[in-house]
């Protein structure tokens, strides 16, 4: 079981090349806010994988789910930020 987790660690931690393309040329900001969002959902799910590989899961579980609450929160953030429409009432 072990080895199993093992290579899905090694091909996870391969797959993150493509958001990271995705961040570096995306043709639009939002694009780039997806690939950001991708990237920071992998990591956790490769936190939760080097938590079993390590046997201390209890203490990378916490800290993965810190850190998707952190990723979440930014793309909240990030999307009002960019969010150009007038308010009511505006016109």
């Amino acid at each position: 079981m072990t080895t199993a987790v093992l290579v899905l660690t090694i091909v996870l931690g391969l797959s993150l090349f493509m958001p990271i393309y995705r961040v570096a040329v995306g043709p639009t900001v939002f694009d780039r806010m997806i690939g950001v969002s991708v990237i920071g959902n992998k990591t956790v799910i490769l936190m939760c994988f080097a938590g079993y590989l390590f046997r201390r899961l209890d203490m990378f579980v916490d800290i993965a789910l810190a850190y998707a609450m952190l990723n979440f929160l930014s793309a909240i953030v990030v999307a009002k930020y960019l969010d150009r429409s007038e308010p009511e009432g505006a016109k």
